[in-house]
């Protein structure tokens, strides 16, 4: 199939599986006749698999060993939970963090009369 295809197939667009075939995340395709990329069915698996990883917050250099790790029947299930569980906490992490800087835009919201006066604690925090 074309990347049109293989785009509508995967959900993922056009580009970013440009992007994936040159940054070694899928094989480089074979070319048609005219020149087209053609992918195949595990291409497209592929695709589906780079994206809910992606989905789940996993990097590339993660998604790298996912691959890997997926096409490895020998496996551990262990490295992949370990995997999932560093993701989790690093989430986590992000999520605080994120959380503590609405806690504090809301603060300042909540100090700010909003009003047609000039004084502002929003404006007065940001240029302190």
């Amino acid at each position: 199939m074309n990347i049109g295809a293989a785009s509508d197939a995967s959900a993922v667009s056009q580009r970013m599986i440009r992007h994936y075939e040159k940054i070694g995340l899928i094989p480089s395709s074979p070319r048609r006749d005219s020149g087209y990329r053609d992918y195949s069915q595990a291409d497209v698996h592929r695709l589906r698999f780079i994206a809910n990883a992606r989905d789940l917050g996993f990097p590339i250099k993660e998604i790298r060993v996912l691959l890997d790790l997926w096409s490895d029947r020998d496996r551990a299930s262990a490295e992949v939970k370990a995997l999932a569980e560093m993701r989790a906490a690093d989430l986590g992490r992000k999520a605080d963090t994120l959380n503590a800087m609405r806690e504090a835009l809301l603060d300042l919201a909540n100090g700010c009369h909003g009003n047609e006066r000039p004084e502002c604690p929003i404006i007065t925090r940001l240029a302190s």
